[in-house]
């Protein structure tokens, strides 16, 4: 790929990271969105692994703990040095397999699982350039 091809894609991918992590965190961007997010989030904290372990999740800590993550990552994705850059989308891959396996858990239908399997794979695309 191009690096101009790979540098935009980071661009956009950093870009969209960022957007969703500061929607995770603020209510100020829309609060109807942010209202909905807080509701899935109870829902992710059910189904959360660390439950089986014996740890109970506070919900708007996951929320925030996901919505730091991909906010952080994101700027590092599309503006960090390429060895930022590396763990950024290491990090962000691993965000989104965690994100379909909870999708899988909820059994939410297939559609719900295209934007985390569309970000996973441009990721590991990236990953490959």
């Amino acid at each position: 790929m191009a690096l101009w091809l790979a540098a935009a894609l980071r661009g956009l991918l950093g870009g969209f990271f960022v957007l969703t992590g500061a929607a995770k965190l603020s209510d100020q961007i829309s609060a109807p969105v942010s209202e909905q997010l807080r509701a899935l989030f109870v829902q992710f904290a059910e189904v959360c692994p660390l439950k089986e372990l014996g740890y109970k999740l506070d919900p708007l800590s996951y929320q925030q703990a996901v919505g730091w993550l991909e906010l952080l990552a994101g700027l590092l994705l599309a503006l960090g040095p390429p060895k930022l850059q590396e763990i950024s989308g290491f990090l962000l891959s691993l965000l989104m397999i965690g994100a379909i396996c909870t999708l899988n858990a909820l059994k939410e239908s297939l559609s719900t699982y295209i934007p985390a399997f569309i970000c996973l794979s441009l990721l590991m695309l990236l990953d490959r350039c």
